[in-house]
């Protein structure tokens, strides 16, 4: 295999681009620090970064099959290997499905329930991309997908699933929703020619208040975790944090300039990281006081 051919396949799952990793990975982890009240098992905290690095990898692949003949056509994905021809469709297949197997190998030390859930998070990966064609709100249905990783950290960590999975699981459905909103402002006059449907198109002119909407909803979803855990004062200084860099956000996309909102989305990895760092420390303060 040449240096030109990695290089593509590189690209093909964005390697060059860690930022879909990162907020892949930092809900994954505000579950595993949760699921554990501290720092979690380092066997499975190593399973879940690798894991994650694959599953956004082959999610890549998968989306760039499912828009090989839409690509071409958006400013931004022109110069994607698959729409330039350097990687086949063939290509993009066998390197998603082998990034997948090598996800499943990963976590086949964990318990049963994890394994179970993973099919659910394969599935919904795999389907993702082809939702643009159908589904007015496909970002609805990466907020699960990019959820998933939570009730798999729980599993995982603690062999079950507590009810409080699920305001966190709503939580981050929001912020999901909203930034990658944000991300579709980007593309909107090209997804209209093309036709394809995005929540910044189903929002229209409401999108900016759709995207602030979420964002509240998923920081007061984030209070009420805090509250049901009975967290202390490190992690509700990271929300306020978080709510500062929101509202940042919304100075950025007000104007809906595309190069702004891509500016926001990418801006979201540190409402992710500030969020993960709170849960740290709040548990490290518990575990020492």
């Amino acid at each position: 295999m040449n240096k030109q051919k990695i290089i593509s396949y590189a690209k093909l799952i964005r390697l060059d681009k860690p930022i879909g990793i990162l907020l892949l990975l930092w809900p994954t982890l505000w579950g595993l620090w949760l699921a554990a009240d501290g720092l979690p098992d380092l066997a499975i905290l190593a399973i879940f970064i690798a894991g994650t690095v694959l599953m956004r990898s082959a999610g890549c692949a998968i989306n760039d099959f499912a828009d090989r003949r839409i690509d071409p056509h958006v400013e931004r994905t022109k110069n994607r290997p698959l729409a330039t021809g350097l990687v086949s469709t063939k290509e993009a297949l066998w390197l998603a499905a082998g990034l997948s197997f090598c996800a499943f190998l990963l976590i086949l030390p964990l318990n049963r329930l994890t394994l179970l859930l993973s099919v659910g998070a394969l599935f919904l990966a795999g389907t993702y991309p082809f939702t643009k064609r159908f589904f007015v709100m496909p970002q609805a249905y990466l907020g699960i997908a990019f959820s998933f990783g939570i009730p798999m950290a729980f599993a995982a960590q603690t062999g079950e699933l507590p009810a409080i999975i699920w305001p966190l699981l709503i939580a981050n459905l929001c912020w999901v929703i909203a930034y990658d909103t944000e991300y579709a402002m980007v593309d909107r006059a090209d997804d209209l020619k093309i036709g394809i449907k995005t929540s910044a198109i189903t929002l229209g002119r409401f999108d900016v208040a759709g995207i602030m909407l979420c964002q509240v909803i998923f920081l007061g979803m984030m209070v009420y975790v805090g509250w049901l855990l009975q967290r202390g004062a490190p992690y509700y200084m990271a929300l306020s944090g978080a709510l500062i860099l929101v509202i940042y956000q919304y100075y950025l996309i007000r104007g809906r300039n595309p190069a702004q909102c891509f500016k926001a989305f990418l801006h979201n990895n540190w409402v992710g990281a500030v969020v993960f760092v709170g849960i740290a420390l709040d548990a490290a303060f518990a575990l020492n006081f």
